[in-house]
C-alpha cells in the first residue's frame, strides 16, 4: 500500500482523488489546495488529511504526488515533488510556455513523472495502436483524429487556458506523436472564431484544423472545435499501407430504435469525464506501477513534445506559415 498526496481540489482532482482512493494499492492520505473549503470537503469525503504542500513534501511516508492543480503550477510543484523525492503524476500540460518546460530539463529528465495525457490510456485508442503496432494492416502512412467538444467553457476559463491549441488540441498532438511513431517535422494550422465571439474577442479561436507532417512524409489532419452540438466527437482514422483502422464514438447505451423513419442509436456521451472514465482509472493502475518501479510510460519528454506542437501550431495559425520543427 503506497501513500500518495493530492495537489488540486477542482474537478479534475475530484477524479485522481477518487481513483486513488478506491484503488486497493494506494492511500489518499492529504489533500493539498488553498481554498480551504474544497481541500476539506474531498478529504473528507475520502479520510483523508488536509495539508500544505510543505507538509506532503516533508513527509517520508508519502510515496506519491497527483499534480491536479491550475496549469501555471504544474511545472513547479512538480519540480518540487521531484526533488523532494517523490513519485509525480502531473496533469497535461506540463506548463504553457515552452522555454520554461524546456529549462526544468535538468530537474525533470530523470525525475519518476508520470505527465498524464489520459487518451493514451482509453481503452479504444490503445485496441487501435495495438493494431497499428502488431502490422496486421501495413505500417501507417496518416492519420486523422476529431476532437470536438460539445459545448465552449465560459470566457473565464478561455481566458487562462493558454488557446484552443494548448489548452484542447495538445491531446490530439499527443495522441499523433504515439500514433505515428515518429516526430513530426513540419506543422501548419488555421483557426477561425465560429462559435463565440466572446473568444475571439479574448484573442482564441474555437474551430481549427492542424496539419502534421512527419520527415518520412506521414501525415495528420487534426480537427477541432469548441462546439460540436450533438455531443462530445472523439474519434480517430489510421491509414495503413495495407488497410484501415478506426475507433467510433462512445454512445450512453447500444439502444437502437427501428421504426417506419428508419434506425436510430443513443446520443453521443456529452462530457469528457464521462467519456474518459476508464482512461483516468488505468491512468490510476499505471502510477502504482510507477510507484512499484516501473519507468513512466508518458514522462517529461511527451510533455514537452506536444507543448511544442501546440506552439507550432498556434504560431501557424497566427502567421499563415509552416512552421518547421
Amino acid at each position: 500500500m503506497s501513500r500518495v498526496a493530492l495537489i488540486g481540489a477542482g474537478r479534475i482532482g475530484r477524479i485522481h482523488a477518487r481513483n486513488a482512493a478506491l484503488h486497493p494499492r494506494l492511500e489518499l492520505a492529504a489533500v493539498v489546495d488553498p481554498v480551504t473549503a474544497s481541500a476539506e470537503s474531498l478529504a473528507g469525503e475520502w479520510s483523508a488529511q488536509v495539508r500544505s504542500l510543505d507538509e506532503v513534501l516533508a513527509d517520508d511516508t508519502i510515496a506519491g504526488v497527483i499534480v491536479a492543480s491550475s496549469t501555471d503550477t504544474h511545472l513547479d510543484y512538480s519540480i518540487r515533488a521531484a526533488q523532494a523525492g517523490k513519485a509525480v503524476f502531473c496533469e497535461k500540460p506540463i506548463d504553457q510556455d515552452l522555454q520554461r518546460a524546456r529549462g526544468a530539463a535538468d530537474a525533470l529528465k530523470e525525475a519518476r513523472l508520470f505527465l498524464a495525457f489520459n487518451r493514451r490510456f482509453d481503452p479504444n485508442f490503445q485496441a487501435l495502436k495495438a493494431r497499428l503496432d502488431g502490422g496486421a494492416i501495413g505500417h501507417v502512412e496518416s492519420l486523422q483524429i476529431t476532437s470536438n467538444d460539445p459545448a465552449p467553457p465560459p470566457p473565464s476559463y478561455i481566458a487562462v487556458s493558454g488557446g484552443l491549441f494548448k489548452d484542447m488540441a495538445i491531446h490530439d498532438f499527443d495522441m499523433a506523436r504515439w500514433l505515428l511513431g515518429e516526430e513530426v517535422a513540419e506543422v501548419w494550422a488555421v483557426g477561425s472564431c465560429l462559435v463565440d465571439p466572446e473568444i475571439g474577442r479574448l484573442g482564441d479561436v474555437d474551430t481549427a484544423r492542424s496539419v502534421l507532417k512527419t520527415a518520412s512524409g506521414k501525415l495528420c489532419v487534426i480537427s477541432n472545435t469548441r462546439r460540436s452540438g450533438y455531443g462530445y466527437d472523439q474519434r480517430i482514422e489510421a491509414y495503413a499501407s495495407a488497410g484501415m483502422v478506426r475507433t467510433d464514438n462512445v454512445l450512453e447505451s447500444t439502444v437502437q430504435v427501428f421504426d417506419e423513419n428508419g434506425a436510430a442509436g443513443d446520443r453521443l456521451q456529452n462530457f469528457f469525464l464521462d467519456r474518459y472514465a476508464e482512461a483516468y482509472r488505468r491512468e490510476m493502475d499505471h502510477f502504482v506501477e510507477i510507484l512499484d518501479g516501473a519507468t513512466p510510460s508518458v514522462g517529461y519528454a511527451d510533455g514537452v513534445a506536444a507543448l511544442a506542437l501546440a506552439e507550432a501550431a498556434t504560431r501557424s495559425s497566427k502567421t499563415g506559415e509552416v512552421v518547421r520543427l
